[in-house]
Formats: C-alpha cells, sequence, structure tokens
C-alpha cells in the first residue's frame, strides 16, 4: 500500500508543485514537508485537511490504509455516498437497483465493443 508520505509526493507531483511552493501553500517550512514525504511525521488533523484541500484530494485518501484508497481520493463520489447514505432503505434499494443495471449495462457495451 502507498504511504502518507508517498501520496503526498505523488498528489505535489501531479500538480506540479516543488517542496518550496507546496510548504508556502501551507503556512509550513520545506522540512516539513519533507519529512512528511519522508513519513518521518504525520501532520495535525487541521494540516491534514488544509493539505487535503491544497491537493485536490480527502483526508480519508490522505491517510487511508486500504487498497481502494482511489475510491476516497474523488470527493464526488464522498458526496454521492454521503448522499445515498442520508437516503431511507427502500430509496437506497431503487439507488442500488438502478446502479446494477447502468454497471451491467457498461460492462455488457464494453464487451460486445472488445468482440468487434
Amino acid at each position: 500500500m502507498i504511504s502518507f508520505g508517498k501520496k503526498i509526493a505523488l498528489l505535489k507531483k501531479e500538480k506540479g508543485w516543488s517542496q518550496t511552493e507546496l510548504a508556502n501553500k501551507l503556512s509550513t517550512s520545506v522540512s516539513v514537508i519533507s519529512r512528511y514525504e519522508r513519513d518521518e511525521m504525520t501532520p495535525s488533523i487541521e494540516a491534514a485537511k488544509k493539505l487535503s484541500d491544497l491537493l485536490g484530494t480527502t483526508v480519508s485518501y490522505l491517510l487511508c490504509e486500504t487498497k481502494e484508497t482511489n475510491i476516497f481520493k474523488d470527493p464526488d463520489i464522498l458526496q454521492m455516498f454521503s448522499e445515498i447514505k442520508s437516503l431511507e432503505e427502500k430509496e437506497k434499494e431503487q439507488v442500488f437497483f438502478t446502479l446494477d443495471a447502468v454497471i451491467h449495462e457498461i460492462k455488457n457495451r464494453r464487451a460486445y465493443a472488445a468482440k468487434v
């Protein structure tokens, strides 16, 4: 699994930022960013929230120890999960039924396209 520090380094690189640029945006020192990236130090909750905002991800993605970390990187998916969670059971069943049907249709189209 990818570590917290590696995630910070990769996301920073995706943004095209140096350690200095990220440190300035986070209002901290380059040595702190360097220690984060080497997994020698973890940020406070407030710093983790600010880091996730700056890097366009979520705190869950940065700190999560699961193979499915990319799910937690997408704030839109997290928002949808939150909205689904607030529904009544019958409404959740309808959403899941519809989602299953759409996913099944997409897989069928891909399989058909691969054969053609």
